[in-house]
């Protein structure tokens, strides 16, 4: 068990909790701007048609080819480079009464016009649209339900103003990620929500730590107002949070350096969360709770009377 530390020798927090209130509301409020006004790039997940990857002999001008697809009929085409300059990704709507293999052929034979290289076919890939959209409802609701599952675990294992405070925080973690991917125009999948969830369950259980933390300290020191305590158990668990979160982004890092683009997108998810979700167990979820009035008496057990003690009931 880790020595208490005393007051003096604690970093002091929650004296720059105000600012860290001010710099999360604005981020927050960024995030969601960006994702009103630049929505979000879902992918072929959640939006349903049809994906093509291609191979170029020398690297592709992307302009070039969305005027070749374009004089084939696919205006709609959307054209990124994906992974190497050569290889290319194509995506379309959904379209009635295409199959996919005749799709895909259609496509080459108008790159092969278009650009006059050879094209190859990498991989080819079709949702319908009633799949897209029954995706991204279940993923909505897979983190709805997982924030209310981990409001009630925290309020039966600690304290509702400590729930509060650990949901919040984990909602700013969300949030900002979804903004940033907004930003940033990162194509958001399957992959993404997997991420999503990771990131909640990963901050979620620094948050425990810290929290089980100032449950301790209240019980233990006597002396020392709530935000006292809550900078020592901070202080006294900044080690192993450092330590997690580092190790941690060293193997997200070299995912996202070297995983390839097929996990380019859930390293980054992975990477943003962890970040802002290690800011937001000091600054976020114990800030929260102490601004709700957390207190030794809310956290101290219940007083249970022996059978058979008496007890004085005279003033």
């Amino acid at each position: 068990m880790f020595q208490l530390l005393k007051v003096d020798n604690a970093i002091d927090f929650m004296r720059w909790s105000k600012f860290a209130f001010v710099f999360s509301l604005m981020m927050i409020a960024v995030a969601i701007g960006t994702v009103a006004t630049k929505k979000l790039n879902w992918g072929l997940d959640f939006t349903g048609g049809t994906l093509i990857e291609v191979g170029f002999e020398q690297p592709a001008d992307l302009l070039k080819i969305r005027d070749s697809l374009e004089a084939a009929g696919f205006g709609d085409a959307i054209v990124q480079n994906f992974g190497t300059a050569r290889d290319v990704l194509v995506r379309l709507q959904p379209r009635e009464n295409a199959k996919g293999e005749v799709l895909g052929n259609q496509i080459i034979d108008a790159l092969k016009v278009g650009t006059g290289q050879s094209v190859e076919m990498r991989r080819i890939e079709f949702v319908g649209p009633n799949v897209g959209d029954e995706l991204a409802e279940a993923g909505g609701l897979a983190i709805i339900i997982s924030l209310i599952c981990i409001l009630l675990y925290v309020s039966m294992r600690f304290e509702w103003r400590l729930a509060a405070g650990a949901v919040l925080a984990l909602a700013h973690d969300v949030i900002i990620t979804i903004g940033i991917f907004s930003l940033l125009e990162v194509e958001v999948d399957l992959t993404i929500v997997a991420a999503l969830l990771t990131v909640v369950g990963y901050s979620l259980n620094d948050t425990i730590v810290v929290f089980d933390r100032i449950r301790e300290n209240f019980r233990k020191m006597r002396k020392g107002e709530a935000p006292d305590v809550i900078n020592n158990s901070i202080t006294q668990t900044l080690s192993r949070t450092l330590i997690t979160s580092g190790t941690t982004l060293f193997v997200v890092v070299a995912l996202f350096m070297k995983g390839g683009t097929m996990i380019h997108g859930f390293a980054l998810a992975l990477l943003i969360g962890i970040t802002v979700g290690t800011y937001s167990s000091i600054y976020v979820a114990s800030a929260l709770a102490l601004k709700l009035g957390i207190s030794r008496e809310h956290l101290m057990p219940p007083q249970v009377e022996k059978e058979g003690e008496e007890f004085d009931a005279m003033p």
